[in-house]
């Protein structure tokens, strides 16, 4: 039986460059089942990419094949892979960052090079800009089919060697939490952190506390505001700030039916820092 295959790319759907991944995975077995994780990833963004998988990945059944494809890269030495996750699942990406939140979140057991003399599209000719197509879709599909075993994508690589990107860990001390802003809840607007909810209470928070929160870009400010810590958003007014825990166990930053990014020009990256302390002044501008 087939497992399932989930896609993910920065490629859109404007054009046919997805719809030609479905036909070749459709080609090796008519019978996949084929998902899209989101091909709305903004182009070239690794980090992005990187963290739509960690925040989607362990939903899935054991065994599911994810193809994720955002390789500005693509051309070049960098190596095609497939990873294999402590909860035995796969991943078939270039080498060049994608795995670095569920490698830190998940944990990857084993990874191999994928043999492209072996495991790659027929046919596909001297054509060396589309490995989403010609490499990925095909192997993930193949993988998926039963039609290669994970030790038959190619030489095995040490799980140490796979490159990373540089991801900061959030820190506490002194009732001061301070993280980075990892990423958004992009249709609301919502600020997702890289502070987990068990090492927020460390600070001694509860629910209903007034916390300042200070976020920074390149070490400028450029918010610092009061905000309860709420269960949901309904324990704000409309259009007042919060706190609260996203659906990943880790803090977000919200406005109440409003896009908090939108309002304060806010970014996602390890540029962006956050600084998260109790406090009773309400008298913020």
């Amino acid at each position: 039986m087939s497992r399932h295959l989930v896609l993910q790319t920065d490629f859109g759907l404007c054009d046919g460059a997805v719809s030609a991944m479905y036909g070749v995975a459709l080609s090796v077995d008519p019978d996949l089942k084929i998902y899209d994780l989101t091909h709305e990833i903004p182009q070239y963004n690794i980090w992005e990419g990187s963290y739509r998988l960690y925040q989607t990945i362990t939903y899935w059944p054991e065994e599911t094949v994810f193809v994720s494809v955002v390789d500005p890269g693509v051309g070049t030495e960098r190596l095609s892979i497939v990873a294999k996750t402590t909860d035995n699942q796969y991943i078939v990406t270039p080498d060049n960052g994608t795995l670095t939140h569920v490698a830190e979140n998940i944990g990857i057991v084993a990874v191999r090079e994928i043999d492209e003399t072996k495991n790659r599209l027929p046919n596909s000719g001297e054509s060396y800009t589309f490995h989403g197509r010609d490499i990925y879709a095909y192997t993930g599909a193949r993988l998926a089919a039963g039609v290669i075993k994970f030790d038959e994508v190619g030489r095995e690589l040490s799980v140490d060697s796979i490159l990373k990107l540089i991801n900061p860990e959030p820190k506490s001390g002194e009732g001061i939490v301070t993280g980075n802003i990892d990423i958004l809840d992009v249709r609301f607007g919502n600020l997702w952190t890289n502070i987990s909810r068990e090492l927020f209470i460390q600070s001694d928070v509860k629910y209903g506390d007034l916390l300042e929160v200070t976020i920074e870009n390149n070490n400028r400010q450029v918010y610092k505001n009061a905000m309860t810590f709420g269960r949901s958003f309904a324990d704000s007014r409309l259009g007042e700030p919060l706190i609260y825990v996203n659906s990943v166990d880790k803090l977000g930053v919200a406005i109440n039916q409003g896009s908090f990014a939108k309002a304060y020009h806010i970014g996602t990256g390890i540029n962006w820092k956050i600084t998260i302390r109790k406090t009773n002044n309400r008298a913020y501008n």
